[in-house]
């Protein structure tokens, strides 16, 4: 669930330090580490919401630049504010929509892709919209390192199952795959966990996630045919 309207919150974002505003996002692509002042590895969450999770891997991980986007100025605004009482040169905001991810990082930029508790967007009609989707896979493959990878967690299982399932037609394999998270002590070891995670948790539900890559063989060769 969102939160509801802040009034001020968009302004606040557009006056922030830790906010890349939104008429120099498309001259992002390609250097997003001359803009860190840093040749480290990038990794981006998508959908970070208040900013729990990436705050606490850019504080754990010094050596990596981060970058969360958030669509929603309001919950945008919680994590500006953790910013402000935390500061994180290795941490960077963008409020955009996912759709346009691949006009704001270039070819190959991104080394890792973290998904938490994505929107479901339930309707089949939506099924476009949904960030594990096929349509949002090939977005991902234009902006990821040839190794890169892709990191997501949910408790919707209807949605986890939807993304099992595109990875075949879209040329991605699980690595890690895994239907309750919290079951599993070798994959739990070093888990941050998010806002919605540790709620949902607590509450009994079983939290999925995978880990995937580009597939092997035929699949990466066809893969590599669209990204040309």
């Amino acid at each position: 669930m969102r939160l509801r309207n802040v009034t001020g919150s968009r302004e606040v974002i557009a006056g922030s330090r830790f906010v890349v505003p939104e008429e120099e996002q498309k001259r992002c692509p390609g250097r997003w580490r001359e803009r860190f002042g840093n040749q480290n590895p990038l990794y981006i969450e998508i959908g970070m919401g208040k900013g729990k999770f990436i705050h606490t891997m850019a504080k754990e991980h010094p050596e990596i630049n981060f970058v969360g986007i958030e669509k929603y100025s309001t919950v945008l605004l919680r994590a500006v504010q953790k910013m402000e009482q935390e500061e994180l040169p290795n941490l960077k905001f963008l409020r955009m929509d996912a759709e346009e991810i691949d006009q704001v990082f270039g070819h190959g930029e991104v080394d890792r892709i973290y998904l938490n508790f994505s929107d479901p967007w339930p309707k089949d009609r939506h099924s476009k919209r949904r960030l594990p989707s096929r349509e949002f896979l090939a977005r991902y493959d234009r902006i990821l390192t040839e190794d890169g990878h892709i990191e997501f967690k949910t408790d919707n299982r209807a949605l986890f199952d939807f993304a099992v399932e595109e990875l075949s037609p879209a040329g991605w394999e699980a690595k890690v795959l895994t239907y309750d998270l919290h079951a599993d002590a070798a994959l739990m070891e070093g888990n941050v966990m998010t806002e919605y995670e540790e709620k949902f948790s607590a509450m009994g539900n079983p939290i999925c996630k995978y880990v995937i890559v580009r597939g092997s063989g035929s699949e990466k060769d066809e893969i590599a045919k669209r990204r040309r």
